[in-house]
C-alpha cells in the first residue's frame, strides 16, 4: 500500500483542477471534512486541501475553457527532467515541461502511450502528501488504459514499475509497485482495462484516486446529498473492501474504498 517513504514511481500527490474553488470546497468539506488553504500570489492560487493540519489534497482554478475538471496524481521523481526525457522515449509526451514551484519543488505534467495524463513530484522543502491511508486522505490510485500490456511496459521504462497479477471477479488485475518498494506491501495501484472504468468510456484513458472512508454508504449519501453523482453505487469486492465511485458536482470523478479488515498472524 502506499508508504509515506514515497519510493521513486510512488505516488506523492494529488491534486484537484476545478472551475470553481470555493464549491469545491463546500463539496469536499462536507464529504472527508477537508478545510481549505489558500495559496498567496506566488503560487497562483494554487491551494491545499488539509485534514487536521495535515495535507490530503491540492486543488486549483481551472476554467471550463481551459480544461475539464478533474483529479490528477502524481509520482514520486529524483529527476524531472529526466523522467520528462523518458517520457518522451517510451512514446508519451508533455503536457507541461518540469519546473519550479518555489522552493516546494518540481513538478512536470505528462500523457502516457494511451493520452492519460499524470504528474511528477521531485521533492523540495514539500515531500509530499502529509496524510496518507487514513480516512479522508489517498490510499489507492487505478490507470484506465485501453492496453494493460502497453501501459506496464510503458511505467515500467518511466519508472520502473513492477507489475503482478491477481484472479480477480473472474479475470485478472494487475497490480503495479515501485521498483524499489519492499514486496506485495508496497503496490499502490492497479490497471484496469479502460472498459470497465465506471461511468464508461467516454472520459478516456485516465488515473482515478481512492479516498479511504469509514462507511462506503453514507459516503454515497453524503455525495448525492452535496451535489454529487454516484456513477458506481457501493460494491463489496472480497479481500479488498467496498468501493463506490463518484463525480464532484464539476464532474471530477474520484474513488473511495472502506478496506477490508487486515488479516492478522
Amino acid at each position: 500500500m502506499l508508504d509515506p517513504a514515497f519510493e521513486t514511481g510512488a505516488p506523492n500527490w494529488t491534486d484537484l483542477g476545478t472551475p470553481d474553488v470555493d464549491a469545491a470546497t463546500e463539496f469536499y468539506r462536507g464529504l472527508f471534512g477537508w478545510e481549505l488553504v489558500r495559496g498567496g500570489p506566488e503560487t497562483g492560487g494554487y491551494g491545499m486541501y488539509q485534514l487536521r493540519g495535515k495535507t490530503v489534497a491540492g486543488v486549483m482554478t481551472v476554467p471550463q475553457d481551459q480544461g475539464k475538471p478533474a483529479w490528477s496524481v502524481y509520482f514520486q521523481t529524483p529527476d524531472a527532467e529526466a523522467t520528462a526525457r523518458t517520457v518522451e522515449q517510451a512514446g508519451g509526451t508533455a503536457a507541461f515541461p518540469p519546473m519550479d514551484v518555489l522552493e516546494y519543488g518540481r513538478m512536470g505534467g505528462f500523457t502516457d502511450n494511451s493520452g492519460a495524463y499524470f504528474g511528477v513530484w521531485q521533492p523540495g522543502t514539500n515531500t509530499g502528501l502529509g496524510m496518507i491511508m487514513e480516512p479522508g486522505s489517498l490510499i489507492w490510485c487505478e490507470l484506465y488504459t485501453p492496453d494493460v500490456p502497453a501501459a506496464a511496459a510503458f511505467f515500467q521504462t518511466v519508472f520502473g514499475w513492477q507489475t503482478e497479477s491477481m484472479d480477480f471477479a473472474g479475470g485478472s488485475y494487475t497490480m503495479v509497485r515501485p521498483a524499489g518498494g519492499k514486496g506485495a506491501d508496497s503496490t499502490f495501484g492497479g490497471l484496469v482495462p479502460l472498459e470497465s472504468a465506471p461511468g464508461g468510456t467516454s472520459a478516456g484513458p485516465r488515473w482515478l484516486p481512492y479516498f479511504h472512508v469509514e462507511d462506503c454508504d453514507q459516503a454515497a449519501a453524503d455525495v448525492e446529498r452535496l451535489g454529487g453523482t454516484v456513477t458506481q453505487p457501493a460494491t463489496d469486492i472480497p479481500d479488498v473492501g467496498r468501493v463506490a465511485t463518484f463525480t464532484d458536482p464539476a464532474g471530477a470523478a474520484f474513488s473511495v474504498i472502506k478496506p477490508a479488515p487486515m488479516e492478522r498472524g
